[in-house]
């Protein structure tokens, strides 16, 4: 279906793609992995004719062809999905799915009744149940996703290119994911998809290929490969090296923060928990369970309907964020370019920005002493960057959200809450964080990790709250932090929290 030659790319001071070739063929979900920065972007960039390759040849459907604008490649058959959404919010989700081939009416105006229609019926197909009529803006960033897909299922598609389709949807809606991407390959679709989830390129694909630093490593049957084989050709690193070694629980003194019957009407209903410092605490559960909900409630980001919390053994009933930072709660959000960092401005600005009163004198901002804390921050996280006054929207994932950590760590004392702290990270870097995260326990934060990766709630948790449906289902630690203990607990009934799991022993 798609076959690339010999193609570079060339960057002001950097080779993205050093003369890969690559090709997909119809009726195959054929993987494309590698780590942040291996090319993989500019790949399907120069696929859709968003990127002019400096060498190299393309052949599409059996012809060689030359795309000067995207829409060309569109209208030839390729819809490719971007990590980053590329949707109106100020449009509904019909006009979105429809943009550009509405259904019309006999006088070729909007068939604004059959769009709605059809909007519906393709988001069922997927699974997800939407009001067709609610703007996107009003959506949530799993919902917005799920809008992205149904997209590439309107019109005639010979070519499905995902990046990151998961990044934001887990459990049932992964599924009907998959499901949808089986019949599109059976029906003769080509698919290429991207994903840092290794077991997500195990369950769909049928073959791989790897780049590496611009590099292509090799394609291979998915058949012929474990996980271990695949790290290894992508960071040149074993499975068993990614997750640190595990601490020893911290004795039990008096938790660094409580919560008691936590509530954020509709979403969560009656939470209860108790977080130590130097402990790393897992939140688990299925998008949708109420986990951000319960992290916004915490920082004072949203309010809570009922409940109480203290932070450091201090009353903290009616929280807002500045009142959280000043008391050293951090939180650093799953939507990093949305809610984390400011996308206009440097990397030093970003660094500082929960802080300022630090950085401002009588005469305004001391741009040398921001300069110099933000270089620390880089030196200390290894962020990849020419230097503090890089703008932060040209950094990969992996380097942004380092800078989020630096910006937290400089200013959190007692707790850490991370949302999805690796979401759309490739391997290497994942590496690092969870080193990040380790280190930063040692020192004595108390961190609550959100994550929807089961490997990493079991990779780095000692003890793990699981969510379902706005309560507490079950708690696990020790020896029984395992993946299909969290599932059983995050596909449980809805009753709270009745039994937990210590050590192998039921109470």
């Amino acid at each position: 279906m798609i076959r690339l030659e010999g193609i570079t790319k060339v960057f002001p001071g950097v080779k993205s793609l050093d003369n890969v070739s690559f090709e997909a063929v119809a009726g195959e979900v054929h993987a494309l992995l590698g780590e942040n920065g291996a090319g993989k972007s500019t790949l399907i960039k120069t696929m859709a004719g968003a990127y002019t390759a400096d060498e190299g040849t393309i052949y599409f459907d059996g012809n060689k062809r030359s795309w000067t604008t995207p829409k060309e490649s569109k209208d030839a058959g390729i819809h490719i999905i971007y990590q980053e959404l590329m949707l109106f919010p100020e449009l509904s989700v019909a006009e979105n799915i429809f943009l550009g081939q509405a259904p019309r009416t006999r006088l070729r105006t909007i068939d604004y009744k059959a769009m709605y229609e059809s909007a519906n019926e393709t988001l069922d197909k997927l699974g997800h149940h939407l009001d067709s009529r609610v703007l996107v803006k009003d959506l949530s960033v799993a919902d917005q996703q799920m809008v992205e897909i149904a997209k590439a299922l309107v019109g005639e598609t010979k070519l499905l290119v995902l990046d990151e389709p998961t990044a934001v949807i887990s459990g049932r809606e992964s599924e009907l994911l998959f499901e949808r991407i089986k019949l599109l390959r059976d029906e003769g679709v080509c698919i290429i998809y991207i994903s840092h989830r290794l077991e997500e390129i195990f369950s769909i694909a049928d073959r791989v290929t790897v780049l590496k630093d611009g590099q292509y490593v090799g394609t291979y049957d998915v058949a012929e490969l474990d996980r271990d084989r695949l790290v290894g050709m992508m960071v040149g690193r074993k499975v068993k090296d990614i997750f640190p070694p595990k601490k020893d629980p911290p004795a039990k003194a008096a938790p660094v923060l409580t919560a008691r019957n936590l509530c954020v009407s509709p979403k969560v209903n009656d939470v209860s928990f108790d977080l130590y410092a130097g402990e790393i605490l897992g939140l688990a559960g299925l998008v949708g369970a109420g986990r951000s909900e319960v992290a916004h409630a915490l920082f004072g980001s949203i309010s809570r309907s009922d409940g109480g919390v203290t932070l450091g053994g201090e009353g903290f009933d009616a929280p807002s964020p500045r009142e959280s930072i000043d008391r050293g709660l951090g939180f650093l959000t799953e939507d990093r370019k949305g809610e984390g960092l400011i996308m206009s401005l440097d990397v030093s600005a970003n660094v500082t920005a929960p802080a300022l009163p630090e950085f401002t004198t009588s005469l305004g901002l001391d741009r040398a002493h921001e300069t110099q804390a933000a270089k620390d921050e880089i030196k200390r996280f290894r962020v990849a960057v020419p230097g503090p006054e890089y703008g932060v929207n040209k950094l990969s994932g992996g380097n942004q959200q380092k800078i989020l950590f630096g910006r937290w760590t400089r200013t959190c004392r007692r707790v850490l809450i991370l949302d999805e702290p690796t979401r759309g990270i490739d391997v290497g870097t994942k590496v690092e964080i969870y080193e990040i995260i380790r280190k930063l326990a040692d020192e004595g934060l108390g961190v609550l990790l959100i994550s929807s990766e089961l490997p990493e709630i079991v990779g780095l948790c000692t003890r793990v709250l699981v969510m379902r449906d706005g309560i507490i289902t079950g708690e696990v630690s020790g020896a029984e932090i395992n993946e299909e203990t969290i599932m059983k607990f995050a596909t449980a009934a809805k009753e709270p929290m009745v039994q937990s799991v210590f050590l192998g022993e039921a109470t």
